[in-house]
């Protein structure tokens, strides 16, 4: 997918200011930003959920699917989790019984969860049928927004590892979006830095982590928080 000048307004606020990115088949693309930077908005407007103008290409309903911060938010509480995650899928109702078990087993969740409702499920395990339902949809490009700062840290990290895998698998693209720092340079490939709804910095992992450009950039750099540090 490739984001040439894009730009959402809301009345006179631009929350988003000229972006320009391309997330390449089969890669992980952080972009990151403090709160406020336009990071979500951009995310919305990629997922077709928000006007923008600008061009974005290979986009499309199906072939862009976004989860969200907040996995009990995002999933409705009247549905069990098979149903949900059947949401996108076209098949027949025998075929749809199965590829709701394909996709639970895909993000590591046993078949019978698809009988429970999410208040019934860990924080962890409803993100997982937030992804599961994403990829019914069988989407090129996966926009993950905040996917793991609602979770606890003991299972960031198995998410994490989730979309890496699920990379690997099924060839996918991620449009990886955090306000941090850390988690976005265990994840991703590239890292584009969003600055008050512009791009002030693009670059590989190591380029943007090891020798950062922009002084928005060192100053995020700066407020990660390292061991034995006070």
């Amino acid at each position: 997918m490739i984001i040439k000048s894009l730009t959402v307004r809301f009345g006179a606020f631009t929350a988003v200011d000229d972006v320009t990115l391309e997330v390449p088949p089969g890669s992980i693309v952080g972009l990151v930003g403090e709160s406020g930077s336009g990071k979500s908005t951009l995310a919305r407007a990629v997922s077709g959920l928000v006007p923008y103008t600008g061009e974005i290409i290979g986009a499309g309903r199906r072939r862009v699917q976004m989860v969200f911060q907040d996995p009990y938010a995002s999933l409705d509480p009247r549905m069990r989790v098979g149903a949900s995650v059947a949401e996108g899928v076209r098949l027949s109702r025998a075929a749809r019984r199965v590829e709701v078990e394909r996709l639970l087993s895909l993000v590591s969740l046993p078949a019978e969860l698809a009988g429970r409702y999410p208040r019934e499920l860990s924080g962890g395990q409803r993100q997982r049928v937030a992804i599961a339902r994403a990829l019914g949809a069988r989407p090129d490009l996966l926009v993950a927004d905040e996917i793991t700062s609602a979770l606890d840290v003991s299972v960031q990290g198995a998410v994490l590892n989730l979309v890496r895998e699920l990379r690997a698998e099924l060839g996918l693209s991620v449009l990886f979006i955090s306000h941090d720092l850390a988690v976005v340079r265990y994840v991703c490939d590239v890292i584009a830095v969003l600055h008050r709804g512009r791009l002030v910095e693009v670059g590989t992992t190591d380029e943007v982590v090891g020798s950062p450009r922009a002084a928005y950039t060192r100053a995020l750099l700066e407020a990660v928080p390292r061991l034995g540090r006070r």
